[in-house]
């Protein structure tokens, strides 16, 4: 009987610290990932952010976010992707392109690391809204809807937090579900 109770403390015990691990590490397509990795090796893991890492390699941001940082990343799906019109990324890697892809990648990209919390307390101060300033320089204003954080680009574009603060070592990423473009 005793030995029944200890094993089902055992099992309980290992729900709980599974449930625990998952809370701190979050599956982003598929994946775990992990706050000990950095920004580009977890992405690489995420069956949702293949397109994603493609750009990054071919804008060579790779050393940029592998680097210390810290950075918040608006990571695109590949559904975000999807979203532009037909032919636009295909547009965008190309070699002669390098610029303007850079310049998209790293408007989705806020130095520092900013989290769901950190920007829901600035929204609250801005009364509303959040003027960010991006890597590429560019503005996107963050505003809570329904619970959720939304990023409007200066092009007047939307997009959603799905998931939030996936925590990585030099950063933060927060999952959206549409690319924001710059001006």
């Amino acid at each position: 009987m005793k030995s029944n109770f200890v094993l089902g403390l055992a099992v309980v015990a290992l729900a709980v610290s599974s449930a625990l691990a998952g809370i701190k590490n979050p599956m982003v397509g598929g994946h775990e990932m992990y706050p000990t990795k950095n920004i580009l090796e977890n992405a690489v893991n995420s069956a949702d952010h293949t397109t994603l890492v493609v750009a990054v390699k071919a804008a060579g941001l790779v050393d940029t976010l592998s680097g210390a940082g810290p950075f918040t990343v608006f990571a695109p799906t590949n559904e975000a992707f999807a979203k532009l019109p037909a032919g636009t990324v295909d547009t965008l890697l190309k070699p002669e392109n390098k610029q303007l892809l850079t310049k998209v990648l790293t408007y989705h990209v806020v130095a520092g690391r900013v989290s769901a919390a950190d920007l829901k307390k600035m929204i609250r101060q801005g009364k509303g809204t959040v003027e960010l300033t991006t890597v590429a320089g560019g503005k996107l204003r963050a505003m809570e809807k329904d619970g959720h954080i939304v990023l409007q680009d200066e092009k007047g574009g939307i997009s959603t937090v799905t998931i939030p603060n996936v925590f990585q070592s030099n950063g933060v990423i927060h999952v959206v579900d549409t690319v924001v473009m710059p001006n």
